[in-house]
């Protein structure tokens, strides 16, 4: 599987639809943060204003996302003030406000709303942090000891646990949807502490086969029994070799297509990798007749 990048997406304009596509946050029912690919359209101001236009609460998008299950984390009524300015130097994205951005009422919603915006902006090459603004002044939030004065960079979306007991961290992509008897199908971003000195791949994918904490409600595509063996790297590719605990590998493409769907995304994290493929004891699937 070939891992792609919204940030390496051409931004320029098309004579065909005047859309581009590019990453959106928003939440789920258990209110974590979900990215979502959109076609958006561009509009005075830029590419990154347009993305955030298309998150603000309303019904429209609200019956837009309905097959999704995800919901806005914008307030209703927001409207973004003036031009969006991007120091090229530093990489800060300045946002002006109107009020109705501190329309929430609970940490976790504002969490929510400071991280989606962030990660939304931040999928653009130029923006590195994002300085938020509500009517021309500082934000002040609401909750916590979060301030606007600060650019705040992607940090920590989802987390898990404590960081303070931990040596360092990094980010899975479990499988959410069909809690609540629906039939959607996601992938959620979460950030877990672990034990090692610096974030690597091996952990990151040992930590992935681990599953997820019963708590967070999120599943896997990766089969019940399936054991991670190691990880090689050669030439921007990612060979990953797996085991069936249960005996005979399954011979259903459909399943490896879901296992690479939870890989991909969570190696898509580390910028040397490229590519992935999946390793059966040592065997390529080509080589085993998948």
């Amino acid at each position: 599987m070939e891992i792609i990048r919204s940030d390496e997406y051409d931004f320029e304009i098309t004579e065909e639809d005047g859309m581009r596509k590019t990453v959106l946050y928003f939440r789920d029912k258990q209110g974590l943060l979900v990215p979502l690919m959109r076609k958006i359209p561009w509009e005075e101001g830029g590419i990154a204003r347009s993305a955030l236009n298309n998150m603000i609460d309303s019904s429209e998008l609200r019956e837009n996302l309905k097959y999704t299950g995800l919901i806005p984390i914008i307030p209703a009524g927001t409207e973004i003030r003036g031009g969006m300015s991007i120091n090229e130097e530093t990489g800060v994205c300045k946002v002006d406000f109107t009020e109705e951005i501190m329309n929430y009422e609970t940490e976790r919603e504002q969490e929510n709303f400071i991280k989606g915006i962030v990660y939304t902006l931040t999928e653009f090459q130029a923006i590195d942090e994002v300085q938020f603004l509500v009517n021309g002044e500082t934000a002040n939030f609401k909750f916590g000891s979060i301030g606007g004065a600060t650019p705040l960079k992607r940090e920590n979306i989802n987390l898990v646990g404590d960081l303070d007991d931990f040596n360092s961290k990094v980010v899975v992509y479990y499988k959410g949807g069909n809690h609540f008897e629906e039939d959607y199908e996601y992938f959620v971003p979460v950030t877990i502490p672990t034990l090692a000195p610096v974030p690597n791949i091996y952990t990151a994918m040992e930590t992935l086969f681990d599953g997820p904490n019963a708590e967070l409600g999120l599943g896997s595509n990766i089969p019940d029994g399936t054991s991670f063996h190691g990880i090689d790297i050669k030439d921007g590719i990612a060979y990953i070799d797996i085991s069936f605990d249960y005996g005979e590998p399954p011979m259903d493409n459909d399943i490896f297509s879901n296992m690479m769907k939870n890989i991909g995304l969570t190696l898509s994290e580390f910028e040397d990798i490229e590519k992935v493929e999946l390793l059966v004891d040592g065997k390529s699937l080509a080589e085993l007749g998948g």
